[in-house]
């Protein structure tokens, strides 16, 4: 038997404050879409001059988290980038969840 050792995924959720534009809003959802991963949750609104947007995702990969704030504040227009990280998670081998299923 090999040691599994899954990659640890976290909750995860951008608040993205930048200048108001067409554009903006697939320009913020473009880091998520690349790297295959898809958002729980997208609320955007506008403030005035300034669109203030949050990205949520249940679970992704911990890695990941500041490669997409990274990739968020490099937007043009954007003024403002808040990664906020929840709890791991650490999802289960696929052998041991058959074995919890069959007992």
């Amino acid at each position: 038997m090999s040691f599994y050792d899954p990659e640890p995924l976290c909750a995860a959720r951008f608040t993205v404050t930048a200048d108001a534009f067409p554009g903006l809003l697939p320009r913020i959802l473009e880091p998520f879409a690349k790297r295959d991963l898809i958002p729980d949750l997208v609320r955007a609104t506008r403030e005035g001059d300034a669109i203030r947007a949050e990205v949520a995702l249940h679970a992704m990969p911990l890695c990941m988290v500041h490669l997409v704030a990274g990739n968020l504040g490099q937007i043009i227009g954007v003024r403002r980038v808040e990664a906020m990280e929840g709890r791991v998670v650490r999802p289960l081998p696929e052998a041991v969840v058959e074995l919890a299923t069959a007992a």
